[in-house]
């Protein structure tokens, strides 16, 4: 089992929504923070954050020199980072036919390359001590990609496919990652997504796209999940502790996250299965013979 002792977490994206979420719960469960924001003392949770004792660091995920704020975070936590979470990230929405090559290097830049960066500077200190947990929070679009979401979900597909082969190259190291799924919960992320600045081909107004973007627009403010909650749930199966103490010496890769969530991806492995066994009759039997 996980030690119940305090840890050092490293949270990026820590202005608003879910990385803000975590790191107050992380706090007023007597752990030590750094948060990043580009610009801390703007950022709404400033106040509150530091009055809980929390340590602010500036970061940019985009900067090829990133990985230099895990050396900070080092020093000013005197000597260890115990969890790295990957939270900073946006969504550019929209026909993938619109999207530039520019805001599609963009969006791969901050929602892969971002948490790739920071990975592999805390590595080395994580072997060190033989102990670590990297959290890379994707989303329910890194399973189940929609209509309107293509260049989001290519972002934490990938995510995902470097959390997977990751965990298996840390593990021997005792370093644990762990991809967090949310689904939509009631924080700024739909309210701030990215539109292709070219605008929507008419094309696809009354398409599946189209119609994708009207109800995520209507979504924003009327999200089923409750941030606190989903947070808790992350807190505790980082710590193994709470709702996942019975979780035992299972090192869980992926966390869906909200009822939405789960529903998308049980569809997803129902449709990947019926898809399996359409062809299995005929791709089974392609070795040289």
């Amino acid at each position: 089992m996980a030690s119940l002792s305090p840890k050092v977490w490293l949270i990026t994206g820590c202005s608003t929504g879910l990385g803000a979420s975590l790191a107050i719960h992380a706090l007023k469960a007597g752990h030590t923070v750094i948060a990043t924001a580009r610009n801390p003392s703007s950022a709404p949770s400033y106040a509150q954050i530091t009055s809980l004792g929390g340590k602010w660091l500036p970061l940019d995920v985009n900067a090829p020199t990133a990985g230099d704020i895990v050396q900070e975070a080092v020093e000013l936590a005197r000597g260890r980072i115990d969890v790295l979470v990957n939270n900073a990230g946006y969504s550019i929405l929209g026909a993938m036919e619109d999207i530039s090559d520019e805001e599609a290097h963009a969006q791969l830049e901050t929602n892969f390359f971002g948490p790739l960066r920071l990975i592999r500077a805390v590595l080395p200190a994580m072997r060190e001590q033989n102990a670590g947990t990297i959290v890379n929070v994707s989303s329910v679009a890194g399973v189940d990609s929609l209509p309107s979401s293509s260049l989001y979900a290519a972002s934490k597909f990938a995510l995902e496919g470097m959390s997977e082969g990751l965990a298996r190259e840390v593990s021997p190291f005792g370093i644990r990652v762990l991809i967090v799924e949310p689904g939509a919960f009631r924080t700024q992320f739909l309210a701030s997504f990215q539109s292709p600045r070219s605008g929507m081909n008419a094309a696809y107004e009354n398409t599946p796209t189209g119609n994708t973007l009207k109800y995520l627009a209507g979504l924003d403010g009327t999200q089923r999940g409750d941030a606190e909650k989903g947070v808790s749930v992350i807190f505790d199966v980082v710590m193994k502790s709470g709702v996942a103490a019975g979780i035992g010496d299972r090192e869980v890769l992926r966390l869906p996250l909200g009822s939405d969530c789960v529903g998308r991806y049980e569809k997803k492995v129902e449709a990947m299965k019926a898809d399996l066994e359409a062809v299995r009759g005929f791709v089974t039997s392609l070795d040289i013979e």
